[in-house]
């Protein structure tokens, strides 16, 4: 076994929210410190808890051999998603994070349906990185670089969220499925008309809301 290859792992947290950024964040090891992911406990996220990603996360930064982080705000991904092209704009950053960790083998977390696509997708913005690329789904659940990817990018998100948090304190976890979320989003449009500058207006749930305040200052020019 070659210990000095590099293993990557990218992922995003964020991707349905409807507050804050899509975090993109890649990270790498040597293949003779991978086994030590499973030592410290990395597993996906999602199966964490927020004190315990916050643990991994100062662990995971002592021992990669790199880390990158890009943030998507909102009105990028409103952008894109009005060219339905959000998993396109995906793609994209994850090939800018990729290009940024100069590794030999990066496993990702497919958003498409089709991750062979999804793979081919990314390599199209990568032409002169020589990369061998590994796209499939669940990736944060079935590999341990990939999970870790899972946990730099959600406590990320996380510390954005309570950027956002510290100014407009009842915003839930930005989520169209939490309803302090939705409530805040709602009295927010109803006072001031608009949507906040930290919130997806391409979203349906918003993009709605919006489209009933037009029709109502229209109705009572």
């Amino acid at each position: 076994m070659n210990n000095t290859v590099s293993i990557g792992g990218v992922d995003e947290a964020g991707r349905g929210s409807i507050i804050g950024p899509l975090v993109v964040a890649g990270i790498s090891f040597k293949k003779d410190t991978v086994s030590e992911l499973r030592n410290i406990g990395v597993k996906d996220s999602k199966a964490l808890t927020p004190k315990s990603r916050v643990n991994l996360c100062t662990q995971l930064k002592k021992i990669a051999s790199s880390i990158c982080i890009y943030k998507i705000d909102c009105r990028v991904i409103d952008h894109n998603v009005n060219l339905k092209s959000l998993n396109r704009l995906e793609a994209r950053m994850m090939a800018h994070v990729i290009s940024n960790l100069k590794v030999d083998e990066v496993f990702v977390d497919s958003c498409d349906v089709n991750p062979d696509r999804y793979k081919d997708c990314i390599l199209s913005y990568l032409p002169t990185v020589k990369v061998k690329l590994r796209s499939m789904h669940h990736a944060d659940r079935i590999n341990r670089v990939v999970a870790a990817a899972s946990i730099v990018a959600k406590v990320t998100r996380d510390q954005e969220i309570e950027k956002i948090r510290k100014t407009h304190c009842d915003i839930g976890s930005g989520y169209p499925s939490d309803y302090k979320t939705m409530g805040f989003i709602r009295d927010w449009v109803s006072k001031y008309k608009c949507a906040p500058n930290f919130a997806r207006r391409s979203w349906r749930p918003l993009k709605q809301m919006l489209v009933e305040i037009e029709r109502y200052e229209l109705g009572h020019f």
